[in-house]
């Protein structure tokens, strides 16, 4: 072996044991379910100054979702129920008083959101007025044939590989994750 082995090894050991010891926990936290209407209430009580000022008609900026997980203790906060307006035409509808959809987004420390799903509006009655509501029914009519000839209850999520890199490295930036060099001048277009 090599001096220059050995030590890649030994310290890829060590990063192991870090990582290892970090997710351990994250894992072992009681996780905090928090509906959208009461997060805004938590914002808007809070006193804070933030630069956009927290909406139930708009959605969760970066500084508001750090300042939730700070809040809570750094615990990872999974933020329920959002209101129809905020989320894309396919998330499912609560039918509720709120005009909610089953949607949630995953806001951990540093970084705020991580991850994002919700069900998907599989009730081709309740899809087809809505898209009807935006105009877009015709822009989305293969959508609408995927309903209209048989569905079933599903949903999907997504996670930002960089961000979830960068909080498990307890990086504050996606740029200093991002798997391939960035410098001023480095795109040409």
């Amino acid at each position: 072996r090599t001096r220059t082995h050995t030590h890649t090894t030994s310290r890829c050991y060590h990063v192991c044991f870090i990582l290892q010891e970090y997710l351990s926990k994250v894992v072992e936290q009681d996780f905090i379910r928090l509906p959208f209407h009461e997060a805004i209430a938590v914002l808007e009580k809070s006193g804070e100054k933030f630069q956009f000022v927290p909406r139930v008609d708009s959605n969760l900026k970066a500084e508001h979702e750090k300042f939730l997980v700070k809040h809570c203790g750094g615990t990872p906060v999974f933020v329920t129920d959002f209101p129809a307006a905020v989320k894309p035409f396919y998330s499912r509808e609560n039918q509720d008083e709120r005009n909610t959809v089953a949607a949630v987004d995953m806001l951990v420390s540093g970084m705020g959101e991580l991850a994002g799903g919700s069900l998907r509006e599989e009730r081709l009655e309740v899809l087809e007025p809505r898209l009807q509501k935006l105009g877009m029914a015709e822009q989305y009519d293969w959508y609408l044939d995927l309903r209209r000839f048989g569905s079933v209850p599903h949903g999907g999520f997504g996670v930002g590989f960089e961000r979830l890199v960068a909080h498990i490295l307890r990086m504050h930036s996606v740029y200093d994750v991002t798997p391939f060099p960035r410098g001023l001048g480095d795109c040409v277009l």
